[in-house]
């Protein structure tokens, strides 16, 4: 061996052994630290056990005592619930027993009501009975009454009828202007009351007055045209169908005859009784059953 590579050996060994050295150290100090810590984590783990055992003994404890308040609670309930069963099974018995009481003093009060009603129904009876009576007593006297007024009527009616039937007897027929023969003629108020009673045609009043403007009676115009009190004549203008004619230097009592569309084959007869100044007074009359032309 050279003097080169022994200086070199002898030089490396002082630190490989201080190297080993540290590391042994340095292992054994991580053993004892491992170990510190090892033994804390024992006695954490040792506290953390102490304090479950003691928290689950607590739970329990506590666990205990809410149970046995909840059972003492539900046996109160239990003896609340029993009594009010109890009292209101009293007060059921006692309200059926007042509501009898009751019904027994309303029934009695309606059966007084009812007799006072019946009482007073038969009172009313009797005096309604009472009133009929005397309303068919009365009646009975009116109904005699009213024969005899009946038998006063009839024997006017009779006296009527006979004095109608000579007034129609007194009435005439006579050929009108257009040479048609008229039906009975009025010459007056009462002969023209009676034709309208007979009513075998229409009649109806006419007072026409000397005017500019014709005046309408039923379905025609009239127009008077003149008036001659002295001669009993008078003149007028028929409107009838739109179809203007005159009737002109016409009598009293004449009838005055013309054709509507209206009245078909039969005519219309104007009868003037009196005639004024600038004024005449009469009738109209038209056939009762119209027929097309």
């Amino acid at each position: 061996m050279s003097p080169t590579t022994y200086n070199e050996s002898h030089s490396r060994s002082p630190i490989l052994v201080a190297l080993v050295a540290g590391a042994i150290i340095a292992l054994v100090a991580a053993n004892i630290y491992l170990y510190v810590q090892v033994d804390h984590l024992r006695t954490d783990l040792a506290k953390m056990d102490d304090s479950l055992k003691t928290g689950l003994n607590n739970l329990r404890d506590a666990s205990s005592v809410t149970m046995a308040a909840e059972q003492r609670h539900l046996e109160t309930l239990k003896e609340e619930l029993e009594a009010s069963r109890t009292q209101l099974h009293d007060q059921a018995r006692t309200m059926s027993a007042q509501a009898k009481a009751e019904a027994t003093a309303r029934a009695e009060q309606l059966a007084r009501q009812i007799e006072a009603e019946q009482a007073k129904v038969q009172q009313q009876v009797s005096s309604e009975i009472s009133d009929v009576k005397q309303s068919a007593s009365a009646a009975n006297t009116r109904i005699a009454d009213v024969s005899t007024d009946v038998g006063n009527v009839k024997t006017q009616v009779s006296a009527t009828q006979a004095e109608l039937q000579k007034t129609i007897a007194d009435l005439k027929s006579v050929t009108g202007d257009l040479g048609v023969q008229s039906g009975l003629v009025a010459t007056n108020g009462k002969e023209l009351a009676a034709l309208k009673r007979l009513g075998e045609r229409n009649y109806i009043d006419i007072k026409l007055g000397k005017t500019k403007k014709p005046q309408r009676f039923g379905d025609i115009t009239l127009l008077l045209k003149d008036a001659n009190v002295k001669k009993n004549k008078y003149t007028v203008e028929v409107m009838a169908d739109d179809k203007l004619t005159e009737k002109k230097d016409k009598s009293i009592n004449e009838p005055v005859q013309f054709y509507t569309a209206k009245g078909g084959h039969i005519p219309y007869e104007l009868v003037i009784n009196s005639v004024g100044k600038n004024e005449i007074v009469g009738y109209l009359s038209s056939p009762k059953e119209t027929v097309a032309r």
